[in-house]
């Protein structure tokens, strides 16, 4: 898909969601937990892309890259800015996905739960302090 079929209207399409990491290794080894795999070797870069379905890509950068092209940037703090949302294949793989997250260390903010919205939800935490909602139909 080119980057002129992204666009509707004359407007310009999402094409890239960026994630700004304290630790690229730590950081990719939590979303290949998820079923997202960087290229090989790209724990030592300070910047990594990862296509998704439909042309969307999910992009890394180090605190350090973002800091040498934009000196003033700082790390937010007071909690998260970004909520990430993984559609699992049914209820059991929210709780799957949920415990071997927590179980490997990475830290559980909202155990699962069926929603009144008709999803089994959990919410777990990325390296950096960003929400990961996992989610299934209930129905």
């Amino acid at each position: 898909m080119s980057d002129r079929d992204r666009t509707v209207a004359g407007m310009t399409a999402l094409a890239v969601v960026e994630l700004v990491v304290a630790d690229m290794a730590a950081a990719l080894a939590f979303y290949a937990r998820l079923g997202l795999e960087a290229p090989p070797g790209s724990q030592t870069e300070d910047h990594v892309e990862v296509g998704l379905p439909g042309g969307l890509k999910l992009a890394f950068d180090t605190e350090s890259m973002i800091k040498s092209i934009d000196p003033q940037w700082t790390s937010p703090t007071g909690g998260h800015r970004v909520a990430l949302a993984f559609q699992c294949a049914d209820p059991a793989e929210v709780d799957r996905v949920y415990t071997d997250l927590t179980a490997a260390g990475y830290g559980g903010h909202t155990a699962p739960f069926d929603a009144f919205w008709g999803q089994r939800y959990a919410t777990v935490v990325d390296p950096d302090g960003n929400h990961i909602d996992l989610y299934a139909s209930l129905g």
